[in-house]
């Protein structure tokens, strides 16, 4: 066999299975995966136009103070008992279901930072930094409040190395763990954040035991009546929903959750329920002031092996002087 001939009939069998390749590859609809272009400037354009000054609303919690958050490839951090710690020792700046505004977008190289109710940080008017001066003193025109912005905060939406070219459409997709552009209202963005059978129960106006009170006010408004109470150690809260020739509903709340559904019907019969129909997760508790005792070794200005000063004890004990009155029989009150 001539050696040409053998390479001819070598190439002849690669053409061949190339060319299968491609043709299955084809048919299978699969495409040979190309990274996604720079976001362009135009894009960056409708970005801004299409989010800056949008009413949206919130789907998970966010911490008050200088720190937002951060969503990449679907995961929020902080989150967990990172979020529950920051919530605890802050407070929330919003919550599931508030409707927030997004006052500015900033895209930066591998991120979009999305300012919401004005961001974290307060932003003085142009007004606000005037001053009148007569003399040696100065004053400001308008008064500067400190926590005049306790409301704002942010999230960024963080890439692999850039923004890509994406429609506003996709960047609201990846969003959506922690904002909703889709509710109609602030129900509907709160239903979108519990779960399927609190959702359940609270378009039926159901209490299940479990709930929190946010919950229960969703499914059954603020209670007409409330009355307080103590049983043993433990202080409640009487939520009273209806008033007779109808039923009757005795909701107890113990701190942030409903322990005890009591229904009395017109009937006469009653219902009781007390088992946890519904686990959530635990919420952040607001820190409290410690009343225990300070350990031995408390911090202390005090140097090593210093004591405590006490204070000075009168050697004798004091005796009342009196005053002899003077001619008159007035008292002499001059020394």
């Amino acid at each position: 066999m001539k050696p040409g001939f053998v390479s001819a009939l070598f190439l002849l069998l690669y053409t061949g299975v190339t060319a299968a390749g491609a043709s299955d590859q084809k048919s299978s609809g699969q495409q040979p995966s190309s990274p996604l272009p720079h976001l362009s400037k135009q894009t960056r354009v409708d970005l801004i136009r299409g989010f800056e000054s949008e009413l949206v609303y919130i789907r998970t919690p966010f911490p008050m103070g200088q720190k937002g958050l951060t969503l990449k490839n679907g995961v929020v951090s902080p989150n967990g008992e990172d979020l529950q710690r920051l919530m605890a020792l802050w407070g929330p700046a919003v919550k599931p279901g508030d409707e927030v505004r997004i006052t500015a977008v900033v895209i930066k190289d591998d991120r979009i930072h999305f300012e919401i109710n004005g961001g974290p940080i307060k932003k003085k008017k142009w007004y606000e930094h005037l001053q009148v001066g007569m003399g040696s003193g100065t004053a400001q025109v308008a008064p500067s409040d400190q926590n005049a912005n306790p409301r704002g905060t942010y999230v960024d939406l963080v890439f692999d190395h850039y923004v890509p070219d994406l429609t506003p459409e996709k960047f609201k997709d990846l969003l959506r763990p922690v904002l909703d552009f889709d509710a109609k209202s602030v129900m509907e963005a709160y239903l979108d954040t519990v779960p399927p059978k609190v959702k359940e129960a609270i378009q039926n106006h159901q209490v299940l035991v479990g709930m929190n009170r946010e919950m229960l006010i969703y499914a059954k408004g603020r209670p007409p009546k409330k009355i307080r109470e103590k049983d043993g150690e433990t202080e409640y809260e009487e939520w009273i929903y209806g008033e007779p020739p109808q039923d009757v509903e005795f909701v107890r709340m113990v701190g942030d959750e409903v322990v005890r559904v009591e229904t009395m019907k017109v009937d006469g019969s009653k219902a009781l329920r007390t088992e946890k129909e519904v686990d959530l997760e635990p919420q952040p508790s607001v820190a409290k002031a410690s009343s225990e005792a300070k350990p031995a070794n408390a911090p202390s200005l005090r140097r090593p092996g210093e004591t405590a000063a006490q204070p000075p004890k009168p050697s004798a004990p004091i005796t009342p002087v009196n005053v002899p009155p003077d001619a008159s029989g007035k008292p002499n009150f001059s020394i």
